[in-house]
């Protein structure tokens, strides 16, 4: 089962970062995923984000950013992600495989660019839950593994109180409808892998995934006893923001 750092290691040092990523290799992870950010500055008299479109956006772009969202990059100094990439060329970064996951549709190319400049693409897979930068992915190339990260969300609502309820009833519901969606769906992404947030991760799920041939990553698991359940079902990959656990698992 494939151990996997959460922005490294967000638990153990701020997530997102070359310390965070450093943390998460010292407690073994063999995989980071990161958060690839187009900047604000991008949307401030633009389209909505939520609906931006796949593909180039031309020159003249500001850099692409290492963070969750913007109101994470608001907070700190974030790296761009070819300064992220060239750390991962070097110890002790050099030795674990990368996931880049997409946060809003668009400059794919230059993603994509960035790896295959460094060396990186044989050791990195792209996910997202953008269906169109999916598709402009597997167009650009047709090797680099891909994930498709469910459900597709645009905010977090298990932090707002009075939506716990709508979201409870809600997690039934994708349970049930999930693995349908990913057998009728995925094969037509061209995806290698389903990236499922763990409360949704079923058998049924599990068996749907591997059915087609495709690996399942539950994320973002922090607590043993679910991480044990995971295991059970057969999850193909955990995502923890504290890699330290996978010792005890």
């Amino acid at each position: 089962m494939k151990r996997i750092g959460h922005k490294g290691a967000d638990l153990i040092r701020p997530g997102n970062t070359l310390e965070s990523f450093e943390a998460a290799v010292e407690a073994g992870a063999e995989m980071i995923e990161l958060d690839v950010l187009r900047p604000r500055a991008e949307f401030r008299d633009g389209p909505d984000w939520r609906r931006a479109a796949a593909g180039p956006v031309g020159d003249g772009a500001p850099p692409l950013l290492v963070a969750h969202d913007w109101g994470d990059a608001a907070r700190r100094d974030p790296m761009r992600l070819e300064e992220a990439m060239d750390a991962f060329g070097r110890p002790p970064l050099d030795r674990v495989a990368i996931d880049c996951d997409l946060k809003i549709a668009g400059r794919e190319d230059e993603v994509v660019a960035t790896l295959s400049e460094r060396g990186l693409l044989e050791r990195t897979q792209i996910s997202t839950m953008e269906i169109s930068s999916l598709r402009a992915l597997r167009a650009l190339d047709p090797e680099i593994p891909l994930g498709w990260t469910l459900p597709k969300v645009t905010r977090d609502w298990n932090a707002m109180a009075w939506a716990r309820p709508v979201v409870a009833a809600g997690l039934v519901s994708l349970r049930a409808r999930l693995p349908g969606v990913v057998r009728r769906q995925a094969p037509e992404l061209g995806v290698n892998s389903i990236w499922a947030y763990n409360p949704v991760v079923t058998t049924r799920l599990v068996d749907a995934c591997h059915d087609l041939g495709m690996e399942l990553i539950a994320w973002t698991v922090d607590d043993l006893p679910r991480m044990r359940t995971l295991a059970a079902m057969g999850v193909d990959g955990i995502c923890t923001n504290d890699p330290r656990l996978f010792d005890r698992l």
